[in-house]
């Protein structure tokens, strides 16, 4: 039986602009408007309010992480600014085109993919 699929990308060099909460957010909209998925909850998990002293400083752990629900499962993202890589996962059990939204997320981060897996959910 198939479960789904699931899209992972992992992108460098990418434009740290678009590493806010205002650009994710309206990328989530876009992107579930592109592959018509019905957005539910967004939550962020990134350093917005917290005291400097306590703010992530390590290379692999500064930046911005959220969670788009989506009616059929969810789309995650981390961003890391310090080193401008992005990586992005879309899992559904709904159809969606794999290569369609692999575009777009480049485009709209203006990154490398240095790697892209499309997974069969069984």
């Amino acid at each position: 039986m198939n479960y789904g699929k699931e899209l992972i990308i992992d992108m460098h060099d990418c434009d740290v602009k678009t590493f806010t909460r205002k650009s994710i957010k309206k990328f989530m909209v876009d992107l579930c408007d592109l592959i018509k998925m019905k957005r539910e909850d967004l939550y962020f998990w990134d350093d917005y309010g917290v005291p400097e002293k306590y703010k992530q400083k390590e290379n692999h752990t500064s930046g911005i992480s959220a969670v788009q629900f989506i009616l059929t499962s969810n789309i995650v993202i981390h961003t890391l600014d310090k080193t401008g890589n992005c990586y992005v996962d879309i899992f559904s059990c709904k159809p969606f085109n794999a290569n369609t939204a692999l575009k777009f997320t480049k485009n709209w981060f203006k990154g490398t993919v240095k790697q892209y897996k499309v997974f069969k959910r069984m």
